[in-house]
């Protein structure tokens, strides 16, 4: 292995990120888009003089395109970094936050039946908590990452991968929120396609998405990292799947 190559696979493991900024791999990736719109969906339901609660916002990124009234927003957050960043951001204009332990992630510290929408992209939440949590009539519309994303390039990485949340598909959403008397707006799941373009853009997106690809590490995974790059001077990419669905529910 190249000295020179090796350092760089390095930097880029311990390259880190802020919020859920993607920048990094600008050029160095491409997604295949969705078959639907997450802000544009949440935009079709929000109304200026709703009580929103937008759980897991990352560094505030999509919430700020809300452009949402701040004296009627919150947003809950359990990754420190995250609330680091949020307080010197977000809660400077007056959006509340609410910082929570990392285990109690979907916890909602509000009163019952207080929020006409919550939103939630990527983040556990408890539909029970939820229920309590909306007025009559209110909506939650999340998009979250389903059980088998990235499960090909996990596995290739290590072949007794098991997903971290296996649980979390739309069959079972969907049945939990019916269950407690929710009406089913919209379900939908995907399936698109992620291409890398350089092997230091695998490392840095494995490195940062621990839950996907745990004990990964440049010396760990030396072996993979070299077929890798391998392939991807031979055919210029590697592609594996994503897997999104979005729920849009409503309570009755």
């Amino acid at each position: 292995m190249n000295k020179e190559k090796l350092n760089l696979w390095h930097q880029e493991e311990q390259y880190g990120i802020t919020g859920w900024d993607f920048s990094h791999l600008d050029g160095r990736w491409q997604n295949e888009l969705f078959p639907w719109n997450y802000r544009k969906l949440v935009l079709s339901y929000l109304k200026s003089d709703m009580q929103l609660l937008d759980m897991g916002p990352g560094g505030g990124e999509l919430l700020k395109t809300f452009h949402h009234p701040s004296n009627r927003t919150q947003v809950t957050e359990a990754w420190q970094p995250n609330i680091n960043l949020l307080k010197h951001t977000i809660a400077k204009q007056g959006i509340k936050v609410h910082a929570l332990p990392a285990k109690y992630e979907d916890a909602l510290p509000v009163k019952n039946a207080s929020l006409n929408m919550i939103t939630n992209s990527h983040v556990a939440f408890n539909p029970k908590l939820i229920k309590d949590k909306l007025k009559a009539g209110g909506y939650f519309i999340s998009q979250q990452v389903g059980a088998l994303n990235n499960y090909s390039l996990s596995r290739f990485f290590d072949p007794a991968y098991i997903p971290a949340y296996p649980d979390n598909t739309l069959l079972k959403t969907v049945v939990d929120f019916q269950n407690l008397g929710f009406e089913i707006l919209l379900a939908k799941e995907a399936q698109p396609s992620m291409t890398f373009f350089d092997i230091g853009a695998i490392i840095y997106y494995a490195s940062i998405i621990p839950w996907e690809f745990p004990d990964f590490s440049v010396d760990h995974c030396l072996s993979q990292l070299t077929q890798l790059d391998q392939l991807i001077q031979n055919d210029g990419s590697v592609t594996t799947k994503e897997e999104r669905f979005i729920l849009v529910t409503r309570k009755m």
